[in-house]
């Protein structure tokens, strides 16, 4: 599951990003400046940055700079209200991958996130397996036994989540860092009720509660 940041000050674009982007398959993080931009862009396993030039404190040019001198090569997207020639050259010169400008319809922003994400991840294989549990990446259908399930767009996470890490154990925090991002109490149940729906539908003992440490999927 690709996991995209999102540094946005603008509190109606980033929930609008949030909202679609997460509607489409990924998990996404957001924060409001250029600080947290870069310590989350250098520090956690991101497959794609969106980037508000208009950040407050410090500019997204000096954020694009700062990851490129540190030899990050996450790809970067940036939205700017500066559509200008020389504004472009400046985006595509501090370290930028593409850029668009605002206002942005979000179909074109999908397929240029879709193209950013699957330049990096070429090799990623189209289907995932562990023990009688199959997921299709690309049409996003599952199978137990052979058997067809179907799942909500967030089971599907939480199951791409575990069968990512099959055989290991992930705490709650981990997966709600992975399928919901970081914008949850910690101390939410929504782990425990989202497991307990997949069971239903997969079979009771195709996730294992590891109690104190958290839940894992069999891999055999």
């Amino acid at each position: 599951m690709a996991r995209i940041l999102i540094a946005e000050d603008d509190v109606r674009t980033a929930a609008f990003l949030d909202k679609g982007l997460r509607a489409n398959g990924w998990s996404t993080v957001h924060v409001t400046e250029a600080g947290q931009a870069e310590e989350f862009a250098l520090a956690d396993d991101f497959n794609l940055l969106i980037l508000d030039i208009g950040l407050p404190g410090r500019s997204g040019f000096e954020v694009l700079r700062t990851l490129r001198a540190r030899g990050s090569r996450l790809p970067v997207l940036v939205l700017t209200g500066r559509a200008r020639a020389h504004d472009v050259v400046a985006c595509l010169d501090a370290g930028a991958d593409d850029y668009m400008p605002k206002p942005f319809r979000f179909e074109e922003l999908l397929a240029r996130v879709r193209a950013r994400i699957r330049d990096v991840g070429s090799d990623e294989p189209r289907t995932l397996v562990a023990g009688p549990v199959r997921l299709d990446l690309w049409s996003r259908r599952v199978t137990v036994h052979g058997r067809d399930v179907t799942l909500t767009g967030r089971e599907f996470l939480l199951l791409e989540t575990l069968i990512r890490h099959a055989g290991r154990v992930l705490s709650r925090e981990q997966l709600l860092s992975h399928a919901w991002g970081y914008d949850f109490d910690p101390g939410t149940n929504l782990v425990n009720v989202y497991v307990s729906t997949l069971r239903k539908k997969l079979g009771g003992d195709v996730i294992e509660t590891l109690r104190g440490f958290g839940y894992r999927l069999r891999n055999s």
